[in-house]
């Protein structure tokens, strides 16, 4: 008997949502949507209070992670994208410069495991390093940068690349690992 009055509630309840002006469905997705944005705007308000982030940098999107001991700096007229983490480890930093556009699924780690060592040992060896990302930089979608990597001012590192040496002012990198495509063909003034 439960199970079809479930069923008999569940078919009334999908009409009522998907009928056309439904003040059902409009009053449910105003709901979720209010508080799932107020929760994230909570997050990100915990974020302001623990890292140096200007107070014009925008976090652009959802699920964006800021984490770590570390430091991590963000200057004016920047932002992140959603789904992109930033991980500073105690004793390092992350440094966004002015006008830096990170994009979506980005990761920036400043603490990572050399991969030549056997992970069965309990004295796991591992890479730290600083990062820093310089004014006006474009950051594309899926990018992974890691630690100890300076990506200069003005530079633009492809989508899907993965960062593993520094990369030179108005320089376009891209790839797995990331390499020199081009100098930007633009006067280049710092």
């Amino acid at each position: 008997m439960k199970r079809i009055a479930y069923l008999i509630f569940n078919r009334f309840f999908l009409l009522a949502y998907y009928y056309k002006g439904s003040k059902l469905k409009s009053f449910l997705e105003a709901e979720f949507i209010n508080t799932q944005q107020g929760e994230q705007e909570k997050i990100y308000y915990g974020f302001r209070n623990k890292y140096s982030l200007d107070e014009s940098f925008r976090f652009n999107g959802k699920f964006i992670q800021l984490y770590g001991d570390g430091i991590i700096q963000a200057g004016a007229g920047s932002y992140i994208g959603s789904f992109s983490t930033a991980y500073s480890h105690k004793n390092n930093k992350v440094i966004i410069g002015k006008g830096v556009r990170i994009s979506h699924n980005v990761r920036i780690y400043t603490l990572s495991s050399f991969p030549d060592q056997d992970f069965s040992n309990p004295q796991i060896q591992n890479k730290a390093g600083d990062v820093i990302i310089g004014d006006y930089s474009w950051i594309g979608a899926n990018v992974f940068i890691n630690p100890g990597i300076n990506i200069g001012s003005n530079a633009v590192v492809g989508a899907n690349s993965v960062v593993t040496k520094d990369v030179p002012d108005f320089a376009i990198v891209g790839g797995v690992p990331a390499t020199l495509i081009r100098m930007k063909k633009i006067d280049q003034k710092l």
